[in-house]
């Protein structure tokens, strides 16, 4: 007797107890679906982050201020030193110099309360920004205009606010040419400046910084010559971040190496007070921790397979006691112990590959519904592989055959006139 000989016995004795067989693949079902759907969520949130960060333009590189150790990765003003300032954004715009750079960016951030027309806005996040900021970034004004050189000039009192921000303050009306009253402050100090709403900016969405569509820009030398907290002892305006337009991005690399240099020589230090990265590297760093989480997302659900392996070996053990008499009848007529392991292996294998394709179909479609659903205020995005069906179908296969294996082995090494007694 061959192994393929002992497939439709082994789905026969399965069919015979239906109810059993069910309840014995149940962990495996819900292991495989559990270890797809957690890593879908791992990965769709890899991809949702890597989007985000490739939504905020192309070939960028961001300089921000503090050393690389003290700066987090995922803080939107750098470290807690503010080392850069708006000098160094215009040492670093010379096309001369710097043939590979298409645009500098400088932006300062902050909170701030919104208020027009009776309605409020806690907490918002407003941007000083120059003119390049639109092109550098890639995100433009849908209706009206943008900041230009006359505003930075006159350090007018205008605003672009996106389109979460004209919808919430305004409403249906249109925010053309009305006013925006915005206060910020701290420790009990509080400004107050209205600013003329001249342009609405085209919805962009989330990204690695924020939500784009909440955001207020107003003319960066307008901040910094209304509020005091921006500048520095020396009366210097700092800039928590200076965005640069890279013509190719295999020109990351040199514009590093020189735009550091540059830095280092005007802030007189010998180690980099600021941290320079480019898009690749903060995708990189966030893949490495998304991989990461994936991995423990994928072992904490395959602990659930473990435990459905568990439950196969019990069953098997009590199916071999069960049919003792079988295979003392099977022995007597001929059968060598391998027919017998196999059958029993066998039979582990379909229940657990059965319940793998099921598991993984469970899967699949959990993450499917999952996808794009607002949960804990924000919205959930997974993403199945084929490499995450395979490891979830194929370490099923694997524990149905090393938790069948002992019971097989008993059942193979059974007496055939013990089993013959047997009741």
């Amino acid at each position: 007797m061959n192994i393929f000989d002992t497939i439709p016995i082994a789905i026969r004795a399965l069919a015979a107890n239906k109810m059993r067989s069910m309840l014995t693949m149940l962990g495996i079902v819900i292991g495989v679906g559990a270890v797809i759907a957690l890593m879908a969520a791992g990965q769709g949130a890899q991809k949702g982050i890597t989007d985000q960060i490739r939504g905020l333009g192309s070939n960028l590189l961001f300089i921000r201020p503090g050393k690389p150790e003290d700066n987090p990765t995922n803080s939107p003003v750098g470290g807690t030193v503010l080392t850069l300032v708006l000098a160094d954004a215009e040492a670093i715009n010379n096309p001369d110099r710097y043939p590979y750079i298409e645009s500098v960016a400088s932006q300062v951030f902050f909170d701030a309360t919104l208020t027009a027309g009776g309605e409020s806005l806690t907490a918002s996040s407003v941007t000083g920004v120059t003119p390049d900021y639109q092109y550098t970034r890639n995100h433009y004004v849908e209706s009206g205009r943008f900041i230009n050189e006359d505003d930075i000039t006159r350090k007018g009192l205008v605003a672009v606010v996106g389109a979460n921000v004209a919808e919430q303050l305004f409403g249906d009306v249109d925010p053309i040419g009305r006013t925006v009253r915005l206060t910020v402050g701290a420790f009990r100090v509080y400004f107050s400046f209205s600013f003329l709403v001249v342009g609405v900016m085209e919805r962009k969405g989330a990204t690695a910084t924020g939500d784009e569509d909440d955001l207020m820009l107003i003319p960066l030398p307008t901040m910094q010559a209304r509020i005091p907290y921006i500048r520095n002892p020396k009366g210097q305006s700092n800039v928590h971040q200076i965005t640069i337009k890279v013509t190719d991005p295999d020109k990351f690399g040199q514009a590093k190496e020189e735009l550091s240099a540059l830095l280092r020589e005007r802030h007189g230090v010998a180690k980099d007070d600021f941290t320079i990265r480019s898009q690749e590297d903060l995708v990189s760093t966030v893949n490495a921790v998304s991989q990461t989480l994936t991995v423990l997302l994928g072992s904490i659900a395959g602990i659930s397979l473990i435990v459905g392996g568990i439950g196969i070996m019990n069953i098997m053990l009590v199916s071999v006691t069960e049919r003792t008499r079988e295979i003392g009848i099977r022995k007597a007529l001929g059968a060598r112990r391998v027919d017998i392991l196999w059958q029993f292996i066998v039979e582990a294998l379909v229940v657990t590959m059965l319940g793998g394709l099921i598991g993984v179909g469970g899967g699949v479609l959990a993450a499917k519904l999952a996808n794009g659903q607002h949960l804990f205020g924000r919205d959930l995005y997974t993403a199945v592989t084929p490499f995450s069906i395979i490891v979830a179908f194929t370490v099923s296969a694997a524990i149905g055959l090393f938790f069948g294996i002992y019971p097989a082995f008993r059942a193979s090494r059974l007496n055939p006139i013990e089993a013959l007694r047997h009741e």
